[in-house]
């Protein structure tokens, strides 16, 4: 599997014919590549939730690309109003197969709305997170936490899902903190590699992974990896 971290919580991840984007707010004032190259071919758009950080250009990629947009069934109703068609409304729990992957939907803490310009925010389903599961058996379980804190059933979602791969926010605030994610991934996973997200982004969150590194060092066979932004990389078979 090739992995690109956009910054924030964006990511894209190709393997076998599916290329999967994850929460693509790729104008997030860090990421400098070019949008249109880095969503080229994209057959999946996952949203882990409906705050402005996440869904950033899903409507455009897809009417571009041509993207299945996977969401929350009340945040889903709200892509299509906006003119997308290829939809996959889920919802807690439930999974669906999406040609060579299958995605699981798992819970999260936190919220998800659209705010509107008279600052009321509208209702968009609950936030998620997602177990990407490819066919291969060469290829990793991915799971992609969205915003998050910690929660004591993460144990069980490794136990049902055997996830290799975390996709962890760390920046605190409206997440966990370094503190907590590290606890989470000591604790309630057995990951061969987690990528932290959700930081660097807007000053109300920590700037760097430095101190989750830190916490994370002396956990033996888990590899924590800090990607470079717009970079892909590939994780081993």
């Amino acid at each position: 599997m090739r992995i690109t971290w956009f910054g924030h919580s964006a990511f894209r991840l190709d393997f076998g014919a599916s290329a999967v984007l994850v929460d693509p707010f790729l104008d997030n004032g860090v990421f400098e590549g070019d949008q249109r190259k880095a969503t080229e071919g994209a057959t999946h758009i996952l949203l882990t939730h409906g705050h402005f950080d996440h869904v950033g250009e899903t409507v455009e990629i897809a009417k571009r690309t041509g993207a299945t947009v996977v969401a929350d069934f009340d945040l889903a109703q709200w892509i299509g109003a906006q003119g997308i068609e290829k939809l996959e409304p889920m919802n807690t729990g439930g999974s669906v197969v999406l040609g060579d992957f299958k995605a699981t939907m798992t819970q999260a803490f936190h919220s998800s709305g659209k705010l509107l310009e008279n600052g009321v925010s509208i209702y968009l389903g609950d936030p998620h997170g997602f177990i990407i599961a490819p066919d291969g058996e060469d290829e990793p379980v991915v799971y992609a936490m969205g915003d998050t804190g910690i929660f004591s059933d993460m144990k069980l979602i490794n136990e049902l899902y055997a996830p290799t791969v975390g996709f962890v926010p760390i920046g605190d605030r409206f997440t966990m903190g370094a503190k907590t994610a590290a606890y989470a991934c000591r604790h309630f996973f057995d990951f061969d590699l987690v990528v932290p997200c959700h930081y660097g982004t807007f000053p109300l969150i920590d700037p760097s992974a430095d101190r989750f590194t830190e916490l994370m060092d002396s956990l033996r066979g888990t590899t924590v990896k800090v990607p470079t932004i717009g970079e892909a990389f590939e994780t081993e078979s």
